[in-house]
Formats: C-alpha cells, sequence, structure tokens
C-alpha cells in the first residue's frame, strides 16, 4: 500500500499524535454525537440560489475548482461558509 502524500498541516498533525501530545476526551460519546450533530448542520444543503457572475470570475472558480479537486459549486459554498465564519485567509500565489 502506497504511503499517503501529507501537506503541511496534516504531518504536524501527525508528528504531534506521534509524540504522544493527544489525550482522549473524557466524554467521548457526548463529544461525538455534538460534533456528528455540528457535522449534520453545517453538511446540510437545503437551499439553493441563483447568481450571476463574470464569464471571466467563473472561469477561474472553475479552474480553482479543478486545482483543489472539488465540484466548483462546492468550493464557491465553501468560500462563502469561510466568509461568514471569519475564517476565510488569503493565500498569496506563486
Amino acid at each position: 500500500m502506497k504511503k499517503p502524500i501529507l501537506d503541511p498541516t496534516e504531518k504536524k498533525l501527525l508528528e504531534s499524535f506521534e509524540r504522544g501530545e493527544w489525550k482522549p476526551t473524557r466524554h467521548r460519546e457526548a463529544e461525538m454525537a455534538k460534533l456528528q450533530h455540528y457535522a449534520r448542520n453545517t453538511l446540510q444543503k437545503n437551499k439553493r440560489i441563483n447568481i450571476r457572475l463574470s464569464e471571466r470570475d467563473l472561469v477561474g472558480i472553475q479552474t480553482r475548482a479543478v486545482e483543489e479537486g472539488l465540484p466548483y459549486q462546492t468550493l464557491i459554498s465553501s468560500v462563502l461558509h469561510k466568509y461568514l465564519r471569519g475564517t476565510l485567509t488569503e493565500k498569496k500565489r506563486a
């Protein structure tokens, strides 16, 4: 089996885990239920919108989505979600 390719964040997490820096949570079942609830609510997509974009912007979004390995509508949804949470950060491109 091939060894998975990890990005820098994943590598740091794995190294931290391997150093034994992670501790189990006390109330594992309750924590899992809470996180599953959050995930269900976050991933639930029950509303549809229509938006008009310039062709140039749409092509740019579609290109970036291909680079990220995502459907372009998922990328748009993710960007909007991150913006609303205040976690959207700009990454300078080379």
